[in-house]
């Protein structure tokens, strides 16, 4: 019997990296990038206002009196959030409150993306809109919020220093810089990041594909109802899904017809359009003898017990001159799931170039008494929580074998993590130590 890090390391070394492509920033999220996304120019590429004001010179309001304590923007730029915040710094006795003379002349507007150059004065202010070019001279912006909001004439409340809500040119990226560095997985940052450096397509590893086919002469597909000793094809649609959610382009082809012929042309289709093949009904019965000897035919096939359960029995080989990794799986939903889990998908996202191959795992205190098989690693199905005085996390099994049966699906509908448990381990008593994989979050 084959061990389960033997099996999981044989997959993974055959794994096929596709080869890069170039893919739209609308395409490319959750990819791994395969170059270098370097700034060929500024970002922002000029002086901007980072908040609704007036563009000043900072040495012309730095000198009001009766003003409350400067405050620097908050990330998102919001005056008003930062004027709400700041109280009101009272005058010195005997200081003079702010004065008529102390306002200044507001002699233009510049909206957000206006290409009309402006040039201020001295003792002059331009009405500003957030993102809008700073007029010639001007070095700083004053919130709206820290004025009277004058319209011909605007009297400062605050002072401001020089590059005060200002967003300056290169402040987030310079020529040259690189904004996106090769093998970043690319999520939202990094896609506005490739997008403001003017890039709306960038070199990525794509999503394998990956296709899954079906065999079993008492498989029906949905749309039928199932006659006797016949059963609807459940295991394709579940290892398909599990095999999308890992990241890869998933096609679902069906049952296939059992006549010899016919397999071979399925199998020799699929192969010249895939990366990962895997054919669930292939291993587990008699009645499979006749697929596994074509597949032989078409590479090289082994299937073998793996000391796991569920989900020991399983194949894996490689097809075609391409040599296609091919996994065989079970009919049985929830020995095929946890087979795509714990082999399937690592070798998913070692062909994506992912380096996190498994899903994360945590210490967690058992709940319950959990039975295993000896010599064999265990996969149990479990609700995982959070003890909310302590913060320690805490499972609870949802199936065992002293527990009832480990085929059902149902359990794997409720579950949000698996327990393992290791190959020398037969019983786990309720408050010992287990380590737990998260599965997919359900809200």
């Amino acid at each position: 019997m084959r061990s389960v890090d033997e099996q999981l390391a044989m997959v993974v070394d055959a794994a096929v990296v596709p080869e890069p492509i170039r893919a739209s920033l609308t395409d490319a999220l959750g990819l791994m990038c395969a170059e270098e996304v370097t700034a060929s120019h500024p970002v922002p590429g000029f002086a901007q206002a980072a908040v609704d004001g007036f563009a000043v010179r900072a040495v012309d309001v730095g000198g009001a009196v009766g003003l409350r304590p400067r405050t620097a923007p908050d990330e998102d730029g919001d005056a008003d959030a930062i004027a709400a915040t700041a109280p009101a710094a009272p005058a010195a006795p005997g200081a003079p409150q702010p004065a008529r003379e102390q306002s200044l002349p507001v002699v233009g507007e510049v909206p957000a993306g206006s290409q009309k150059p402006l040039r201020l004065q001295p003792r002059q202010a331009v009405r500003v809109a957030t993102g809008a070019p700073l007029p010639t001279l001007a070095d700083a912006v004053l919130p709206l919020e820290w004025t009277d909001r004058g319209r011909r004439r605007v009297t400062p409340q605050r002072p401001v220093a020089t590059g005060d809500f200002v967003r300056a040119p290169g402040a987030d990226i310079q020529p040259g810089d690189v904004a996106v560095r090769q093998g970043a997985v690319l999520g939202p940052a990094q896609i506005g990041l490739a997008a403001a450096a003017g890039r709306d397509k960038v070199l990525v590893y794509p999503r394998p594909r990956v296709t899954v086919l079906s065999y079993g002469l008492e498989l029906v597909d949905l749309e039928r109802e199932p006659g006797q000793g016949q059963v609807y094809d459940i295991a394709s649609y579940v290892v398909a899904a599990a095999a999308k959610e890992a990241g890869a382009d998933v096609s679902r082809v069906g049952i296939m017809n059992a006549e010899p012929r016919q397999l071979r042309e399925t199998l020799n289709t699929q192969i010249a359009r895939s990366e990962v093949i895997i054919v669930t009904g292939a291993v587990g019965g008699s009645g499979a003898a006749p697929l596994q000897d074509i597949l032989r035919e078409l590479g090289e096939i082994d299937t073998a017990r793996v000391a796991m359960h569920p989900g020991s029995v399983q194949g894996f080989g490689l097809l075609g001159e391409e040599r296609i990794p091919t996994f065989l799986l079970p009919n049985n939903p929830v020995a095929a799931l946890v087979i795509a889990e714990a082999i399937v998908r690592p070798a998913i996202r070692r062909s994506l170039g992912k380096s996190a191959l498994s899903r994360r795992t945590v210490p967690a205190r058992s709940m319950r008494p959990i039975d295993s098989i000896a010599g064999r690693r265990g996969y149990v199905r479990a609700k995982l929580m959070r003890d909310a005085d302590t913060g320690d996390y805490l499972v609870e099994s949802l199936s065992s074998l002293s527990a009832g049966p480990t085929h059902l699906l149902a359990g794997f509908a409720e579950a949000n993590a698996i327990i393992h448990i290791p190959e020398d381990v037969t019983h786990i008593r309720p408050g010992e130590v287990v380590d737990v994989e998260f599965l997919r979050q359900r809200s």
